[in-house]
Formats: structure tokens, sequence, C-alpha cells
């Protein structure tokens, strides 16, 4: 399939030649859609030419005109209507679609283009059932010339105002976009803009020549004196040119004092070489003698350090001879104690015997005793019976407190749901104010301040949610579905006075009143017996517990009493009850309410689902409050008996307790005695082991014999070593006489080598003397030379601050005096010379030539400029030339249209162009009119002519542009809205005459209704839109037809 191109060509010939089907391409052949606004599902074909799409106000029509620029990838501001493409989805559903079928090039080819939208403002697109981006979707309906934004050619109900509200430019560029050649309005828009850019070089090219003239008026001003400025700055520029010279001076005196200096410094360097020389060849003689003195005194050294080892060694071997003497006392003092230690020995052992046979004595002399067995079994056996009653006791008293324990609980949650119950006003207002009504606790609490000082002359209810009981849940959600919401949070007053009161306090808190007045109203219809067969049980004013003055506020607000309940039985035949004269019936499913029209008669239903209760949700029947207290007595007798009985277990595990301490205390007194006879004879043993023991310590000590001799054996050892003592300390004597003697020959020799060192050593300083002082000379003459060099670089850095010297300045230097006194006094003739010049304007010359520079720029920005006007102004003349004449005879011809139409509904009416010279964005189109022949042409505006009469003009302002538009359909919607039958009829005959000509484009006009007896053609094809309980099964049967004449075809026939 060949999709429509989205560019334009340079130039659009008119509406394609229609095919065999007499559609053309871009015509819309079908629109569908689903869920869209009004519609759940509906598919429409619209004829070639003229569709008149009829239908009462509400049935949809726009709707239609909405799919249409929705489906077509129109924004929904150009409907004047929601703004969110999510508003256009059917009210409770969560998406829908439309698919509009645009004719292709050929009869067998259809453009399909399908929108998915949902209420999250989404949107899907698809071409011809594939998925594309929006702007695939655009090009293709640009392709068509399709523009939804262009007035003249789609104008929808809620913009159709709006037409007749375009000023003259705005119908110029409306009517150029759907007629004429393409190139009309980006001709016009060029020449708009050429227009401005034209009008801002006129004003830069006026500002430039004002700012130059200024210029040069103000440079004659003060030329003069710049002359004269210009005469000092080269007298001042000469004296400067002086002082470039002065340092460099100054650095040749400079160099000449440093070169002084190097040479000085040479002189001492050569000097201080010649001393270090001299030095030389003292100093190795020197060092040779040093080095045979070193090594005669490290021989002495040696042999002095050999002769002071053999005394610390003598001294040694000295040291031991006194420590060996004690050693040997000590040991023939050891041996007398051996013998002492002797007798004691045998003393012990005597009185350890004697301990030994008392302890066997005693042991021996303690009677038998044999334990109480048979007691203490009798008291194990008593306690074992007490802790059994004890645990099964403690056992019962645990199932009891758990008893306890469960009923405890059950008391505890009917005491909580009965403080639920006792607060339901509380949690009622609060669910009052999570439902939007922020102040109404304050506003009940007011109105119990007011009830307790007896401030209302008459009762005063409210709000009314807490006034209603509801004993059946069920019946709560029908009647919070059934009352409107501000009822709930109202209040209810039975005075005059006491409702001014109440609406002036309770105002800021958002809580309305109702002033009830004794009114009698008529009895409620009965409820019959055809009714309970069909399921229904009660009015909704039976279902409710309230205060008569309560009933009556909501049977007059919401009709309770004439509202109907059901069972599920009576959902399933609820189509029964309006014969039974119920117009308003619940079920547990659905809200049914059947109206019957004021103008046909007919019976129209809406059914909606129950939402579930919010408000009400907190309700609580009076009987579960009464049960529930009855419970809570039953509960605490039952606790006051398991109460006795647990006291009861209690005081049973007390005495048992007690009897078991009892009995306790007896069994430790019996194993107590036990145990201290056990004691008395185990520790009896024990001191008879210990004293055994200690014995045979005492007689396995050594006995004096054998350590006397090993004492004596230690002595003869002692004496060995004593007498090795004398042997060594007698060799190590002789060494150290013969080490002293070596020592004193070496020590004479390195005396003698030491004379000649020191004598040599005098030399040497009385040379270092004198190279100390050269060495300070060439050190004072390096300073000096650093100095003059230091002084030179500064010199230099000065000079090349001043003037870096280059050859052009060099030669500028032999020109001027070479000594610096000179010098000075040619700066001080230049610089007087240029005082003598007086200026009182020291900026005179910077501002000459500055402006100078402005003039010379300014010229040339006015000479580019006037370049740039005649280009613009040669540009607008032949855009002009291209546009002006094509659009006069574009407005001569729909003039002459406009005019024809006019003059056969026997008024006059001219289309003319509003010509403004170069003010192009002024152009624009006038539509005048007379519908009078006494009246004068007038402009068509608001002011000056009806509503109908301004639609006549707007429906044949289009029928004229109907034979030069280019685009494919055009859309209208109650456009005969406020005409008069004979301009109406009139109109149409025009509409009828369009269509019928063979290039017109597809036109589509809404209307709610038609005038009898209209001459329709083969041209015209209606669409009627009805709505209704009945046209479910007609539209089914009506599904496969192609169109009204079909069906009117099988009706003849038969």
């Amino acid at each position: 399939m060949t999709l429509p191109s989205s560019s334009r060509p340079s130039k659009r010939a008119k509406t394609a030649c229609r095919g065999e089907d007499d559609y053309a391409p871009g015509n819309i052949i079908e629109i569908e859609v689903h869920n869209f606004m009004t519609y759940g599902h509906i598919k429409s074909k619209p004829g070639p030419r003229l569709n008149l799409v009829i239908g009462p106000n509400g049935t949809g029509k726009s709707s239609l005109v909405c799919a249409i620029c929705i489906g077509l990838g129109g924004e929904p501001q150009l409907l004047g209507r929601a703004t969110m493409i999510g508003d256009y989805v059917k009210r409770g559903e969560e998406s829908g679609w439309t698919k509009i079928s645009l004719r292709g090039n050929s009869a067998d080819e259809a453009v399909v283009i399908t929108r998915k939208i949902n209420t999250r403002n989404k949107s899907d697109w698809l071409l011809n059932e594939r998925p594309v981006p929006k702007k695939d979707i655009l090009d293709v309906v640009q392709g068509f010339n399709i523009q939804l934004n262009n007035l003249t050619q789609f104008l929808p109900q809620d913009r159709v105002c709006e037409f007749a509200k375009l000023t003259p430019i705005q119908l110029l560029e409306e009517t150029e976009k759907a007629v004429g050649d393409p190139e009309l309005s980006s001709q016009h828009k060029r020449l708009i803009e050429m227009s401005e850019a034209l009008k801002k070089l006129q004003t830069t090219i006026n500002q430039l020549e004002s700012t130059l003239a200024q210029n040069k008026a103000s440079n004659r001003e003060i030329e003069e004196d710049g002359q004269r400025m210009r005469q000092r700055n080269e007298l001042l520029q000469k004296a400067e040119s002086l002082r470039k010279k002065l340092p460099w001076l100054k650095y040749d005196e400079k160099k000449t004092s440093y070169q002084t200096a190097k040479e000085a410094e040479n002189v001492a360097k050569t000097k201080l070489r010649d001393a270090e020389s001299n030095q030389a060849h003292i100093l190795q003689p020197l060092e040779v003698l040093k080095r045979k003195r070193t090594v005669a005194e490290q021989a002495a050294n040696k042999l002095k350090s050999a002769s002071a080892d053999c005394m610390v060694n003598m001294q040694e071997i000295a040291n031991k001879e006194p420590e060996l003497c004690e050693k040997v006392r000590s040991k023939l003092q050891q041996i007398e104690e051996v013998h002492k230690r002797e007798a004691a020995r045998q003393i012990q052992i005597q009185k350890a015997k004697e301990d030994i046979a008392t302890a066997e004595a005693e042991l021996a002399s303690l009677p038998p005793y044999e334990a109480p067995s048979a007691q203490l079994k009798e008291i194990e056996k008593r306690i074992a019976e007490l802790r059994n009653i004890e645990v099964e006791t403690k056992s019962l008293k645990q199932e009891k407190e758990a008893q306890m324990g469960e009923a405890r609980r059950a008391h505890q949650q009917c005491s909580d749901k009965l403080k639920e119950i006792n607060s339901v006003n509380s949690r009622l207002l609060r669910t009052l104010q999570n439902a939007g009504a922020h102040g109404i606790h304050e506003a009940y609490e007011w109105v119990q301040t007011q009830r307790e000082q007896n401030k209302f002359k008459n009762d005063v209810y409210g709000p009314v949610l807490l006034e209603v009981q509801i004993p059946d849940k069920i019946h709560a959600a029908y009647l919070e579905n059934h009352v409107a919401g501000h009822i709930w949070r109202s209040f209810i007053t039975l005075d005059p006075d006491d409702r001014d009161l109440c609406v002036k306090q309770l105002k800021q808190h958002g809580c309305p009143v109702i002033n009830q007045k004794q009114v009698q109203r008529p009895p409620p219809p009965p409820l019959t017996n055809e009714m309970r067969q069909l399921g229904i049980t009660m009015r909704l004013d039976q279902a409710i517990h309230a205060p008569q003055v309560v009933k009556q506020v909501l049977c007059g607000q919401a009709g309770l009493d004439h509202s109907f309940i059901g069972g599920s039985e009576t959902n399933l035949r609820a189509d029964e009850a309006p014969r039974l004269n119920v117009g308003d019936l619940w079920t547990p499913e659905n809200h049914y309410r059947w109206s019957r029209s004021r103008y046909g008669g007919h019976m129209s239903a809406s059914v909606n689902p129950v939402r579930p209760v919010r408000l009400f949700s907190e309700n609580i029947d009076v009987g579960e409050k009464n049960n529930l207290e009855m419970k809570q007595a039953e509960i605490e007798n039952f606790m006051k008996q398991l109460q006795d009985k647990i006291a009861s277990c209690v005081a049973t595990i007390k005495e048992s307790e007690d009897e078991q301490a009892r009995h306790h205390r007896e069994r430790d007194g019996l194993y107590k005695q036990v145990a201290l006879e056990k004691k008395k004879r185990t520790d009896m043993a024990s001191t008879i082991e210990q004293r055994k023991r200690k014995l045979r310590t005492f007689e396995n000590e050594e006995s004096s014999e054998t350590s006397e001799a090993r004492l004596r054996e230690s002595i003869e050892q002692l004496n060995i070593q004593r007498r090795e003592n004398v042997i060594k300390l007698k060799e190590a004597m002789l060494g150290a006489v013969k080490k002293q003697k070596q020592y004193g020959a070496l020590h004479l020799n390195v005396i003698e080598v030491d004379a000649k060192v020191k004598e040599m050593e005098k030399q040497v300083i009385v040379q270092q003397q004198a190279r100390a002082e050269l060495e300070r000379d060439y050190e004072r003459c390096k300073t000096a030379l650093e100095a003059r060099r230091s002084e030179l670089q500064r010199a230099k850095d000065e000079a090349e601050n001043v003037a870096s010297l280059t050859p052009s300045l060099q030669a500028e230097f032999k020109k001027m005096p070479d000594t610096v006194e000179e010098l000075d006094e040619a700066i001080s003739e230049a610089i007087d010379s240029a005082n003598t010049v007086i200026c009182n304007n020291p900026n005179v010359l910077e501002e000459y030539e500055r402006r100078c520079k402005q003039i010379q720029s300014l010229t040339e920005t006015v000479e580019s400029e006037k370049a740039n006007l005649d280009d613009c102004m040669k540009e607008i003349k032949a855009t002009q030339e291209l546009w002006l004449p094509r659009l006069r005879d574009l407005v001569s011809t729909i003039n002459e249209t406009f005019s024809r139409n006019f003059m056969e509904m026997a008024v006059a009416g001219e289309v003319t162009l509003d010509e403004r010279g170069t003010d192009f964005d002024k152009y624009g189109i006038l539509i005048k009119v007379k519908f009078r022949e006494t009246a004068e042409l007038q402009v068509l505006s608001a002011h000056h002519q009806s509503g109908g009469e301004r639609s006549v003009s707007t429906i044949l302002y289009l029928v004229s542009l109907q034979d030069l538009t280019y685009c494919p359909f055009r859309v209208v919607d109650e456009i005969n809205q406020g005409m008069d039958p004979n301009n109406e009829r009139k109109m149409f005959q025009q509409l009828v005459r369009a269509a019928s000509q063979p290039n017109t484009p597809q036109c589509l006009l809404l209307t709610p209704k038609l005038l009898a007896n209209l001459d329709y053609t083969e041209a015209c094809t209606i669409l009627n839109i009805m709505n209704g309980p009945w046209l479910e099964g007609a539209s089914q049967v009506w599904s496969a037809g192609e169109s009204w004449t079909v069906m009117s075809q099988l009706v003849c026939s038969q």
C-alpha cells in the first residue's frame, strides 16, 4: 500500500479526482471507536460528499468529532474541551481506542490509523495494524493535507464561536492555509519577516548616521588641541629616548670597575697557588716522620699493654688464695655442725615413737558407732509423699491459672469491644473527618456545648451520620450510596433562629445546616404482594432507626421512602420492577434507577454496582452490645470461682512446703551426727599416719660419719688448688719483668722521633700563617669581584628594563651625548620645552584618535547596512510581486462566490482584501455583510450581527472555499444553531449544491435537527445517532447493512 508523502509539492493541485467509489484520497471511509467518551463501541461509515450527522443533544455527535481529531493526531486543545487525553476515555473504563480509515490512492487502498489511549494519559499508535511513532502518523495526515488546527477545515462545536472572533489578519492566515497556492502562506510569512527586518535596518541606519555626524562634529571642535597635544607628546617622547641611554652609560662605568676587580682577583689567586706549592714540599718529609713515630708508639704501647696484662694476671692469682682459705675454714665448721645435728636427730626419733603409741591407744579406746538408717528411710519416704502432693497441687494451680488467663483475655476482649461500641460517635466523627469534613470535631463539640447550656430554642440534631442506626450492615451500603455525602455531615435545626446561629458558627468548619419545616409529605408507596414475590423486602427508610426529624430530612433530600430493597433474586428479575412502579431498587449486586422521558414517554434505565460501605463501617448493632455485657458478667463469675480454687491450692502448697522443711531439718541433723562420728575416727587415723611418716623421715636422714667424710674430701681438693695457684704466680712475675725491659728501649726511640717532628711542625705553622694571609687577600678580591659583578648585572637589568639594546637604538645612542652630565642636561631641556606647550584637556589626543577610529568603523557599518537595506527592499519587491497579485485573484474569486451565495439568500455580502502597503503583518480579509436592504455593509463581528447571522455568514464563507480548498474533508459541528428557518433552508441548499460539485471535499455537518421538506440529492448521506434502552437489538440487525439506503430497498422489496 502506498501512503501519501509528508513533503508538500511547490504548488498544490486541487483535490484529487474521485474514483469509481466516489471517494477521493484522504476521505474518511470509516470511523470506529471503543470506550471513547459517551460510546462503548460504535462504527460509522460516512459518505464521500455531504454527511448530515443528526441526533438529539447529548447523544454523542460531538464525540464523533472528537474521535476524528484525536484519532488523526490532533491535540485535545483543538477541541476546546478537556486538555488531557485520558479524559476522553469513557467513564468507568481504564482504556479505549479510535480507528480512522482514510481512502488511499485507489479504491482498494485504505490507510487505517489506530490510537489507543488510557486514563494515565498514554497513547499508542498503529498504522495499518503496525506500531509506529506519532511522527509517522502526523506525516501521513500532512501528506493528505489534513489541517485539524485550521478552523476553515475543522470547526468543532466548542470552537464555532472562535471562527466569528477571528480577526481579519487571522482569517487571512487561515484562508491561505486552506486554499490557494501553498506558497502564498510561506511568502506571506517571508514578507512579514522581511518587513520587520526592513524596519529594523532603517532604524539602525538612522541611528548610525546620527551617531556618525555627532562624532565628526565633536572631532572638529578638538582638532587644534589635538595638534598641540601631539607636539607636546613628541617632546616628551624625545626626553624619554634620552632617558633610555642614561642607564646604559651607568652600565659602562660599572663594567670598567668590574674589569679592574677581575684583574686584582687573578693576581691574588696566583700568589695563593705559589704558597700552596711551597707548603707541599715541607709537609711530605713531616708525614714520613709522623708515620715512623706512630709505628714506634704502637709497638711501645703494645708492650706496655702486655706488661699491664701480666700485672693483672698476677693480681687475679694472688686474690684467689684468701677465697680458698675461707672455704677450707667453712668446711671445718660444717664438720662440727654435723656432730651437733646427729645428737638432736636421735632425740626427735625417740619423741616420734612415743607420740605414735599415744595416738594408737586413744583410737583403740573409742566405742563402736551404728548409723540410724531406718529413721532416715522413714523421713525420706515422708518427704517424697509431701513432694508428690505439692507437685499435684501446683499442676492443678497452673491449670486454674491458665484458665484464669484465658478468662482475663476473654474479659479484656469484651471490654475492648464494649469500649469500641461506646466510642462509635468518636470513630464516626473521625470517619467523617477522613472523608473531607475536616472541622467536624469542632462543630460537634460546639453543638454539644450549646445543648448543655440550653442556648437552642428547639432540638438540634447532627451530624446526621451519628443519628442513624442500621441493624443490617448490608443495608448500610445501600443507604451510604443513596444519600449525598454532604448530608451525613449536616446538622438539622427546627427553628430559624437556631439555623442562623448554626450557619454563622458552623460555616467556618465546612458543615451544612438544614432547617426542617413541618411539611406534610404524601404517604410512601406501600409494599405490595407483587413486590414481595419479586424479592423486594422493604423500603430503604424502613431499614434504619433514627429520630423522626432525621428520617424526614433523609426522605425529603434523598427520597428514602421511594427506594426499595431486594435480594439476589430481585437482581435477576430487575427488568420486571418498573411495571410495579418501582423507580429505585437496591440489590446486593447493583443499584437500578428508572426514569420516564418527559417528551417521548419512553423509559430509560441506569445500573451501577453497589460500592462498599465506608462511613457506616463503624456502626455496631445494639444487640451485640447486650450480648457482650452478658458474656462479660459470666466471665467475671467464672474468674471469681477460679480465684477461690487457686487460693486453696496456694494454701495446700504452703502447708506441704512447711512440713517438708521440718522433715528436711530433722534428716539433716541425723546426717550431721553420722558425719561427726565418722570424722572423729578418720582424723585420729590420719594423725597416726602423719606421725609415722615423720618418724620415717628422721630415720632416713644421712648419718654423721658419711657427712664428715664427704666434707674432709672437699678440704683436700681446695688445698690442691692453692698449691697450683702459687706456681702460676711465679711464672707471671718472670714474664712481667721481661716485658718491662723491652718497653723501656722502645720508649726512648719514640722520644727521639717526636723531637724531630715538633721541629718540622714549627716550620709548617709559619708556612700556614703566610698561606692564610694570602687566602684572606684572595677572598677579599673575590668578594669585591662578586660585588662588582652584581652591580654590573643590576645596571644591565635596569638598562634593559628601560630599553633593550637593539641596532637601531645603538644608532640613536651615537647621536646623543656620551657623558651622564651632558645627557641629564639634554633631558631637562626637552622636558622644559614640553612644559611650555599648554593644553587644558590632557586626554584630548586620546579622545581625538579614538573618535577617528569610531568614525571610520561607523562609516563602514553604515555602508554595509545600506547595502543590506537595498537587498532587503529588492527581495521584498520581488516576493510582493509574486504574492500580492495571486492573493488579490484568490480573494476576488472567494468574493465572487460569496457575493453570489448571499444574493441568492436575498442579502448582500462581499469579501475584500485589506491592504496595508509594506505592513504585511496587518494585511487581512474583511467579510462585509448586510441582512436588511436599508442597512449598510458591515464587517462581520460579534458586535454588529446576531448569532444566527454570524452562523449564516460563516457557513457561506466555508461554502465559498469549497471549490478552492485542497483538503480531503471538512467538519462543521452545529453551525446552523441560532438560524431562523428561512436562512437555515437556504444555507442547506447552498451546502447540497456545493457538495454536488465534482471536486469539492467530503463534508461532515453535525446538527441536532433539520427542517422538514428539505431537498436532498445523491450527494447527501444521513447518519442518525440515537440512544435508548431498545436500540441494542436493532443495532445488531443493522450492523450488517451498508447504509440506510440498503434498509429502504429491503423494506420496498417486501
